[in-house]
């Protein structure tokens, strides 16, 4: 078994923002060459997420749209006497900082319309990093 593993920094310019970073992992997993393994995409940040899902405009607006109307900004939560983002822990918190895909015959498994994003909820950031990792 082999083990490899790549951090992407990146900024993003919204307080909440998907990012598309598919052919950053699609790169490293032709990089690694890896017959058959596992990717894991991770954002080791409390106010960020990873999802996975189309890359389309009016898709894009309507998950933050879902984002922002569960979690909305403006409600109180004890966590905004310290520090005025508990909507951005509580979103990345039900969303989820991981997301694991197969690697099959050095091909990213996924469905045609999947795309992997980091999900910005508490931006903007001038540095967000994500963690590549593939063992195989």
């Amino acid at each position: 078994m082999t083990a490899y593993s790549r951090v992407l920094t990146i900024g993003t310019t919204t307080r909440r923002q998907l990012v598309d970073i598919t052919n950053h992992a699609l790169k490293f997993v032709e990089d690694c060459e890896v017959r058959d393994g596992l990717l894991t995409v991770c954002v080791p940040h409390a106010t960020a997420a990873v999802v996975a899902n189309e890359n389309e405009r009016g898709l894009q607006r309507d998950i933050l749209a879902r984002i922002e109307a569960l979690f909305p900004q403006s409600s109180e939560y004890a966590h905004n006497r310290i520090d005025d983002n508990a909507d951005s822990h509580l979103a990345a918190t039900f969303l989820g900082h991981t997301r694991s895909f197969i690697i099959k015959d050095h091909q990213l498994v996924r469905g045609t319309w999947q795309n992997i994003f980091l999900v910005e909820l508490d931006g903007p950031r001038t540095r967000r990093e994500v963690y590549f990792s593939i063992v195989g």
